[in-house]
């Protein structure tokens, strides 16, 4: 007897490891074609009604997140009723993916669930909110502001996750949003409810807003006075009333704030003023402690110029400090100071570092040198680019010299000057452009990035509404001759700027993915039913003379994003290449060979934005040019960015040595990055 029980007790954990493999082996099935209907952009109806009931929380979870990330407004009754479901996980989902949507005919539901029986968790009234202010219309602006005023209540036990949420996400109600709901919290004595109410209001920059700014600027907590300052720009103060004057001395103040960030946000908010009085008082933080700051700094003194302003760039140009700051210190002397760029920029042209010789194409643009610009023959495709687009910024509306260059880059071999160029071409909108520009297209399409046939496609577009006779032309001489382009990215261009050729091309989606079901298993597998040991990897950056960093991986919540991130990993791709993009107080940005925010290895991936949210921690964001279009660029963010919530991936975060991170600057070689 003792026998027989020891086997029955031996064979237990054998048949429920079994049991539990069988279970999983279900999900993985179940979860593979969401997945892939997720990639596809295509929305199956039988398929996401069968998920969203499925028996298991995990399947109905990621059914509802690929639902609000197809788009299609078809899923809406569908996550509407996913929002009773008994598991909270599953309603935050849902919540969520409706936000995503931003279909109105969400709107009632979700005031209604916020406000009504049976009360929801705290979580998904979070997510319930989010969604109304995605949605956004004057319902949802009505909601936030008698919420927020007291005269609505909402139905969860303790609302305050739900209100604080409101002050934040108020900001993207636009000219709607309550910003006098939002005012009085500005002044609330718990420090997470101000920071909300400021970050809101300084979004809007509502005029009523202004003098609360002005106090928010002597808060007590660093993150308030840093988006109080980044606030108030010039506009902003004209916009309100305020002398410009005082304001910058307000902010001329704040240049001299313990904390960096602060101090940064100050600086750029001040280069918007263009008062050279004001350089005098800020030409010491060319020198100050954090390399970033400095950098910042040199930036605004270009804005702002004057006679000290001049001598602190020089000072800063002639030193030793970074490539970012010199970079700097020339461009602002460009805007500054046209003579002294003039006599400081031969070096850099004649460097053979392109990055030098990209800094002084943009400064011939900065300090309107006139002429022929000297860099438009320039073998680096980047430099031509780079000056190519400065130019283009500094002159707005058609410009015949400026059309000109862009008409003779049309053929460049490189694709980003291609792509510059066909934006200055569209500006003309002149049909002796046609046929230049059909050639153009055709040959961009064998480019490994859209950029190129997307400004082809501008450039037809504005052709086309130049009148009838251009119109009839573009049709018969292109459209009618053209065949749908491979990339769903140029279709989906065509759905939304131009549905004559949409009508031609046909639909955007489903996309071909170039993965098989199989495919979709193992993702499933690797990342999503797997232990977080395994669906949150660790990868390690090294940067000369900065340190290592270390990333935490979200596998669960972006699988496809995480699994390409890896894959560029894995092949090194990352080695060797330089923070092409460094904003101060703002992100890094890495992930490009090119280095000047162009190159791509080709291809795209879609996006999986989730719950994860930009806030004080680094976050690690894909990097976009539209919605769909990520690939191998990332960024690291440096503070809390609330806005980039729902529009940029978050597929992990940077733990450990995050302080590495604060020395980063434009230019610096990343080593390696390894798992």
């Amino acid at each position: 007897m003792k026998f027989l029980l020891g086997s029955l007790w031996l064979s237990l954990p054998i048949f429920l490891c079994a049991e539990a493999r069988a279970q999983e082996q279900a999900v993985v099935e179940q979860l593979a074609p969401v997945l892939a209907a997720e990639d596809a952009r295509e929305w199956r109806q039988d398929l996401f009604q069968r998920s969203l009931l499925a028996p298991d929380s995990l399947v109905q979870r990621v059914a509802a997140m690929a639902a609000g990330r197809i788009g299609d407004f078809r899923a809406t009754p569908l996550l509407i009723r996913t929002l009773d479901q008994p598991d909270s996980t599953v309603r935050v989902a849902a919540a969520f993916a409706l936000g995503l949507l931003r279909d109105s005919a969400a709107i009632q539901p979700l005031i209604q669930r916020l406000t009504g029986l049976p009360q929801l968790d705290a979580p998904t009234a979070v997510e319930a909110v989010t969604a109304l202010a995605k949605i956004g219309g004057r319902r949802s602006a009505d909601f936030f502001a008698a919420v927020l005023q007291g005269k609505v209540a909402l139905s969860q036990t303790d609302p305050a996750a739900a209100t604080g949420q409101m002050l934040l996400e108020a900001w993207r109600l636009g000219a709607d949003a309550p910003a006098d709901a939002v005012l009085p919290f500005a002044q609330d004595t718990v420090r997470e409810t101000r920071w909300r109410a400021v970050y809101s209001l300084g979004r809007l920059r509502a005029p009523a807003a202004a003098n609360q700014l002005l106090a928010s600027l002597r808060d007590a907590d660093p993150a308030v006075r840093a988006v109080a300052a980044r606030a108030l720009v010039r506009d902003y103060a004209v916009a309100a009333n305020l002398a410009p004057a005082t304001i910058g001395g307000v902010l001329v103040r704040a240049v001299d704030d313990n904390d960096p960030g602060v101090r940064i946000n100050a600086l750029r908010s001040l280069g918007s003023y263009r008062d050279s009085a004001l350089a005098p008082k800020i030409t010491g933080r060319v020198d100050d402690p954090v390399a970033n700051v400095r950098v910042q700094a040199a930036a605004t003194l270009g804005e702002l110029g004057g006679s000290a302003a001049r001598a602190a760039l020089r000072r800063a140009l002639e030193g030793k400090g970074t490539f970012a700051l010199r970079r700097e210190a020339l461009l602002g002397l460009a805007r500054a100071d046209s003579a002294g760029f003039s006599r400081s920029s031969p070096v850099w042209r004649s460097s053979r570092d392109w990055r030098d010789r990209a800094t002084a194409a943009e400064g011939w643009a900065y300090s309107r040198a006139g002429g022929t610009p000297w860099f438009i023959s320039e073998a680096d495709g980047r430099v031509v680019a780079a000056g190519l687009q400065a130019w283009a910024a500094a002159v707005p509306g058609p410009d015949r010299p400026l059309a000109e260059a862009g008409r003779r880059l049309l053929v460049h071999r490189d694709a980003a000057v291609r792509s510059v160029a066909g934006d200055i071409v569209a500006r003309a909108g002149d049909p002796a452009d046609l046929a230049a520009v059909s050639a153009m297209y055709t040959r961009s399409l064998r480019d490994s990035f859209p950029d190129a046939a997307i400004a082809a496609l501008k450039a037809l577009v504005a052709i086309r509404s130049s009148g009838a006779e251009a119109r009839t032309r573009v049709d018969s001489e292109f459209l009618r001759s053209t065949g749908p382009p491979a990339d769903y990215l140029l279709r989906r261009w065509a759905e939304e700027n131009w549905p004559e050729a949409a009508a031609v091309w046909g639909p955007a989606h489903p996309i071909e993915t170039g993965r098989s079901l199989q495919d979709y298993r193992d993702l499933v597998r690797q990342f999503i039913v797997a232990p977080d040991s395994q669906a949150r990897p660790h990868v390690f950056i090294e940067t000369e003379q900065r340190g290592l960093l270390e990333l935490e991986l979200y596998g669960p919540e972006a699988p496809l994003t995480v699994a390409n991130f890896l894959r560029l990993v894995d092949r090194r791709f990352f080695d060797g290449n330089r923070w092409h993009r460094v904003v101060p107080n703002f992100v890094v940005q890495d992930g490009d060979p090119r280095g000047d925010g162009f190159g791509s290895p080709g291809g795209a991936i879609r996006d999986e934005i989730n719950r994860a949210k930009y806030d004080i921690k680094p976050m690690l964001g894909m990097a976009l040019s539209g919605p769909d279009t990520g690939s191998s660029q990332w960024f690291i963010t440096l503070s809390a960015q609330p806005h980039l919530d729902g529009t940029y991936t978050v597929f992990g975060r940077a733990i450990g040595n995050v302080s590495a991170l604060t020395r980063i600057t434009q230019g610096d070689v990343i080593r390696t990055v390894r798992r």
